[in-house]
């Protein structure tokens, strides 16, 4: 087994490697894939140093399976180039994933759709991909009709520079801008760039991955995506209309028995999911459900999740996982 990361210098890429080693991944060989001007670098994994190669190399080495957290550009270019030499690439671009011919992948709700011919896979947006395991087993008992999401998402999202403009705010020095505006001590309704219809990329990222990996176009999705100064993980407030009615107490069974969800909920005693405590961990972690009383078939809750764990390094492990298991690579 001939593993590549590509992208391995990078905050996903970084974390890819944290989750393959505390996974206990199995592979015979690892290459570490990056862009030309890291290659010849040095990293270490697992107390064993690695010389960082490029992708051209990397192609040439014939990899049994490639996860790719390189950007888009750099996936539509390559991912292509991999999967023609027989490797099979999982990618955490946006790159392939409305493609009609990819697949989009979370483990546990469509993992059964993948075949041995799939040679590109694509892993969700983390904000898709953490509201949709939790509504899953939901949408198994009760339907969805439509969902209405506010997310608060975390600058690690946008990758380390964002992380280090943040810091330097919080220091009063100088900061390199990835944003418009100042993150610190700030809230920016942008995340992504500005469509025709007023919806940002990210938004439409959300409504449309939904149904694609519910594979269900008649559910109504409307997402609002916010960039908030924090590094732990994303949050989302999502109202979830259904088409029949539920009990309280039997969502909350439904989720906690669910794998890779938390349920925390005790609001009195101030139990409710946060970033600071998602933080590294690969879980989702779900809370604040209520009813919400202006409609009917209709709850509220509150999902975090660590973006950068199962929202792109852990998901995307998963899938390499499922494959192993089933024998696809």
């Amino acid at each position: 087994m001939k593993l590549a990361v590509v992208g391995a210098t990078g905050l996903v890429g970084s974390e890819i490697l944290e989750v393959l080693e505390e996974h206990n991944f199995q592979f015979d060989e690892l290459l570490l894939v990056a862009s030309e001007r890291s290659a010849g670098k040095k990293m270490v994994f697992k107390g064993k140093e690695y010389t960082i190669i490029g992708l051209k190399e990397a192609v040439t080495k014939k990899p049994d399976m490639a996860i790719f957290s390189a950007g888009g550009s750099t996936s539509k270019e390559w991912a292509p180039q991999f999967a023609a030499v027989g490797t099979v690439v999982i990618d955490n671009s946006s790159a392939w994933r409305m493609d009609p011919t990819k697949k989009l992948i979370v483990p546990e709700i469509n993992g059964k759709s993948l075949r041995i011919d799939d040679r590109i896979i694509a892993n969700p947006n983390c904000s898709t991909i953490q509201m949709v395991l939790a509504l899953a087993p939901l949408r198994e008992k009760y339907g969805i009709k439509r969902i209405v999401v506010s997310t608060y998402q975390s600058v690690t999202g946008t990758g380390k520079a964002a992380v280090d403009q943040m810091m330097a705010e919080r220091k009063g020095e100088k900061a390199e801008m990835v944003y418009p505006y100042k993150i610190d001590l700030n809230v920016l309704p942008h995340i992504d760039v500005f469509q025709e219809n007023g919806y940002t990329k990210e938004e439409m990222k959300m409504i449309n991955e939904t149904k694609k990996i519910f594979n269900d176009p008649s559910i109504q999705v409307t997402a609002t995506t916010v960039r908030i100064p924090v590094m732990g993980g994303h949050s989302e407030s999502v109202n979830v209309e259904f088409k029949k009615d539920f009990d309280l107490a039997e969502v909350r069974k439904l989720l906690a028995e669910t794998p890779g969800l938390v349920v925390e909920d005790d609001p009195e005693n101030n139990v409710y999911p946060m970033p600071i405590n998602a933080h590294k961990k690969d879980e989702v972690f779900v809370g604040r459900l209520r009813r919400d009383e202006s409609q009917p078939n209709t709850l509220n809750m509150w999902i975090v999740a660590d973006n950068l764990r199962k929202g792109a390094a852990t998901n995307a492990v998963q899938i390499a996982s499922y494959l192993m298991e089933h024998s696809m690579a």
